[in-house]
């Protein structure tokens, strides 16, 4: 039996406050459970230095971070290197945030999502994506409403979820202890649409079944149609 006697598709209780921070142009608190993660979005009115001149696009990129009290056990601040861990989950909310954008409709514009995790119980990443979402297309409103940007760039919402195989069983948003002990991790991250952004699947133990991998896809889907039901509630 999961904690709180959660079905194995069930979602742990998710919950999004909106402007829970002043100076952003977007920013959500977004609890996935025990998981919270403040989100902001800010933006410059300039191209990323790597761009070239003449690229029309514009940009929308993140950065990730664990605070020091986020876990059981102190961690340690990233302030001269980032781990390899801390740079493949913001390359991730980055490239996630970006699918769901038209950077055509946004030249020179550049939105920085910045995820802090101030406390951690699972599915930090898939949450930062939720809620990079969310901070995202409250800045691109505003954006709109004070004429520096003359189309709506947003395609279509994004969200991720977590799930994996624990004790032969598919659990659909694994808090820390069924991540720890899974056999099989997965991240899935899709459009409103169902398109695919990201289908992360990796066996810790055995190999598992293609049927298998098919009822993970499944059931992350059932998940995030829920996640994006919310956003428009």
């Amino acid at each position: 039996m999961r904690k709180n006697n959660r079905g194995n598709k069930e979602l742990r209780p998710i919950k999004f406050t909106k402007d829970f921070t002043i100076h952003a142009p977007g920013s959500y608190l977004v609890e996935f459970g025990d998981t919270k993660v403040i989100t902001t979005a800010s933006v410059d009115y300039k191209s990323p230095k790597w761009m070239e001149e003449n690229d029309k696009r514009g940009w929308v990129t993140a950065e990730y971070s664990l605070l020091p009290s986020s876990t059981n056990t102190r961690c340690q601040r990233e302030r001269t290197k980032i781990s390899g861990r801390t740079q493949e989950i913001q390359r991730l909310i980055g490239r996630s945030l970006r699918a769901c954008v038209d950077l055509e409709k946004m030249t020179g514009v550049t939105i920085t999502i910045d995820a802090d995790v101030i406390q951690a119980d699972g599915g930090t990443r898939t949450a930062s994506i939720c809620g990079g979402f969310l901070a995202l297309k409250e800045a691109v409103e505003k954006l709109i409403a004070e004429g520096k940007l003359t189309e709506n760039p947003i395609i279509e919402p994004v969200a991720a979820i977590s799930i994996g195989i624990c004790n032969d069983e598919i659990l659909l948003d694994l808090d820390y202890e069924e991540d720890s002990h899974a056999r099989v991790d997965s991240n899935v991250i899709l459009t409103k649409s169902g398109k695919i952004v990201d289908f992360q699947t990796t066996a810790e133990g055995e190999p598992y079944e293609k049927s298998q991998m098919l009822e993970i896809f499944d059931t992350a889907k059932e998940g995030i149609d829920k996640i994006i039901k919310m956003y428009e509630e």
